[in-house]
């Protein structure tokens, strides 16, 4: 198979493939969460649901205590997550191709600023690593699947960088291991701790919302 025929099925079967997969993923984790259901609280209520779950929504977002391991998770975390949101939403490139799938597309932020974006990405994921083994609490508490997410996630950051920059390889092999990098991540997303991305907000609500009707804090 030469290169350019790689990044054609790159680009076509195993894209669709690894669309599918996270797809009917999602669906599936999502039923499995509806299916369990919710016993009836039976007990008086003391408190709202709606603004118990709204709160610690909001809470659980901001730093809201004063550990020095809390203040490196919270602003590491948010550096990372912001610049790979950035660098898949509003990267031209990437418009474009949500723009042939859904129909439209949107403003995109300059290259240089994505470019840098996935730079600080890389470092703030390293540093996470970093903090990850360098803790023994944490370390002892990781598993496989944490360095597995962790590696799943910075790969396509960096063959991104590579492929644009082509550094090592012609274009089409580099946008090809970019692409396919992306793909592998779509793939395990629904069925590791990434599925976080979707069921965030979903369990803090809950966590909140029992916490309110009981007439406590989250």
């Amino acid at each position: 198979m030469s290169e350019i025929e790689f990044l054609q099925w790159v680009r076509g079967p195993a894209f669709q493939i690894a669309v599918i997969i996270f797809t009917a993923g999602v669906i599936i984790r999502f039923a499995e969460i509806l299916l369990l259901g919710r016993k009836p609280n039976l007990a008086e209520a003391k408190g709202s649901e709606m603004r118990g779950g709204l709160r610690t929504i909001v809470t659980r977002s901001i730093y809201h205590e004063t550990t020095q391991r809390t203040t490196f998770t919270m602003v590491a975390g948010y550096i990372f997550h912001i610049g790979l949101l950035a660098c898949i939403f509003l990267y031209a490139p990437h418009i474009l191709m949500f723009k042939s799938v859904i129909g439209f597309g949107w403003p995109s932020l300059p290259t240089p600023v994505i470019d840098a974006l996935t730079v600080v990405s890389i470092i703030a994921l390293f540093a996470v690593l970093a903090h990850r083994i360098g803790d023994k609490v944490i370390r002892f508490l990781s598993t496989t699947e944490d360095y597995l997410t962790w590696l799943l996630t910075i790969l396509p950051l960096i063959t991104g960088y590579i492929a644009f920059h082509r550094i090592g390889m012609t274009a089409p092999s580099l946008l090809a291991i970019h692409i396919l990098s992306v793909e592998l991540l779509l793939v395990i997303f629904p069925f590791t701790k990434l599925m976080h991305a979707f069921t965030l907000v979903l369990s803090r609500w809950y966590n909140g919302a029992i916490s309110g009707y009981r007439g406590v804090e989250s």
